[in-house]
């Protein structure tokens, strides 16, 4: 089921580790850059939750309800992968990474519902760390290929103003490969449960409806949010933030800041920039590792409590990138990334997911997504202002603004989100049976 999750992650940590360096080297200035990703969010606020009603309401006899999306997302994505390197001018690639990113969250949206259309709750905690797991090895894997294809294949890691370094180039067409090869898979080898006649009958009538039935749907279940889901939002709302500064400028700020280079024709630049994407490699390694034994602190901790620790190592490893004097110490930093990253994956869908009605849970994964995507606009729109009058376009103070945020929403997740324990052995063991059955 999750497999496909690690090419989708893979397309996005690709654009994520490169395209800060990408525009740059295409003319952009650092306070532009976060204008330059305003696109893909903006029609992401659109496209989220609409292809969430879509797929709760599509069903097909062979290809199901969520397939056809991850199917169609997966080929127009890599298509776009394979073109931005070749990208001539900012206009361009701002346009396919547009693109990149409406296609790859129409893949990537189901894949939320689909792990809770097939898993009972008791196994939901290991269905999403499962996706983290997948994430984690993706983003590993993508991160890396850019110090990959300079220092094993020896490409071209540097490039004149107006073009995209041959290392960089080269790991767009791979990911294009993987990111369409490892959909297919979850796309060919995965069955959905087909819905009742009576289930059946009851889509048809809302189908007759029309879109305008459906929009008033889609914001009649965003007024009426469950409480539980609310909260677990204002989380997300603070934490991505952090991340977003991260790929905005982690990898030119160790370029910058640690190595102490100038832009993308010097040297210094070039392997600064491929040596901050491998450490984005490196946390996504950590991501795969830590996905193995969330779970159990999970089930030990809670969901709220392990989220919120796992949060302040991700701050924590963000805001001390300021403290580094020694490059081998940014491993260090993005270790706390890593584990922040892997429970940012799981535990907010898991906190949620026993609030939402199963006949909606598309939708509100569609709904969930705002939470990401209003950061990463307003970021867009605002940040650049503070970029030049306030943080006087340095790159590391963007970075560790990041890691405040991320405290913050430690915060609230700690405080505000309420959680109880069982403490019924009887039926501790029935989960536990339920855990170790097939589904």
């Amino acid at each position: 089921m999750s497999v496909g999750f690690f090419g989708i992650q893979f397309g996005w940590d690709l654009q994520r580790a490169n395209m800060g360096r990408i525009y740059e080297g295409l003319g952009a200035h650092p306070d532009q850059v976060p204008l330059l990703f305003l696109a893909a969010p903006l029609t992401g606020l659109l496209v989220q939750p609409i292809i969430g009603y879509l797929s709760d309401r599509t069903w097909h006899p062979r290809w199901g309800r969520r397939r056809p999306y991850f199917m169609i997302g997966a080929i127009i994505s890599s298509f776009a992968l394979i073109l931005m390197p070749n990208s001539s001018a900012l206009w361009m690639a701002a346009g396919l990474l547009w693109v990149l990113d409406v296609f790859g969250n129409v893949s990537m949206e189901p894949f939320r519902a689909f792990v809770t259309d097939k898993l009972p709750d008791s196994q939901v905690n290991r269905g999403f760390v499962m996706q983290s797991l997948m994430i984690g090895l993706g983003g590993s894997v993508a991160s890396a290929l850019p110090w990959l294809m300079n220092n094993v294949f020896h490409l071209s890691n540097t490039a004149q103003p107006g073009e995209v370094p041959h290392n960089v180039e080269y790991s767009f067409y791979i990911g294009a490969f993987f990111f369409l090869a490892s959909v297919m898979w979850t796309v060919f080898t995965t069955t959905e449960y087909p819905p009742s006649a009576a289930e059946l009958q009851a889509q048809q009538t809302e189908d007759k409806k029309g879109f305008a039935h459906g929009a008033r749907e889609i914001f009649d279940a965003l007024v009426n949010m469950p409480k539980r889901m609310q909260i677990v939002s204002l989380v997300q709302f603070f934490t991505w933030p952090g991340l977003f500064l991260m790929w905005f400028y982690y990898t030119t700020a160790v370029a910058v800041n640690v190595f102490g280079g100038t832009d993308a024709s010097d040297p210094v630049y070039a392997a600064g920039a491929d040596f901050g994407s491998l450490t984005l490699a490196y946390y996504s390694v950590i991501t795969f590792l830590f996905a193995l034994v969330l779970p159990a602190i999970a089930d030990a901790l809670g969901r709220k409590l392990t989220h919120s620790l796992c949060l302040l190592c991700g701050a924590l490893g963000l805001i001390s990138v300021a403290w580094v004097h020694d490059k081998n110490m940014l491993y260090l930093c993005m270790t706390g990334v890593g584990i922040a990253w892997a429970s940012i994956l799981s535990m907010p869908y898991a906190m949620m997911s026993g609030s939402l009605p199963k006949h909606k849970i598309g939708i509100y994964m569609g709904i969930f997504n705002f939470f990401i995507v209003l950061p990463e606009i307003i970021a867009s729109l605002g940040f650049g202002w503070l970029m030049r009058n306030v943080l006087n376009n340095d790159r590391l103070l963007a970075v560790q603004l990041g890691g405040v945020l991320m405290v913050l929403a430690a915060i609230i997740c700690f405080v505000f989100i309420k959680e109880s324990k069982n403490s019924k052995p009887a039926l501790a063991k029935e989960l536990e049976i339920e855990e170790r059955r097939s589904v």
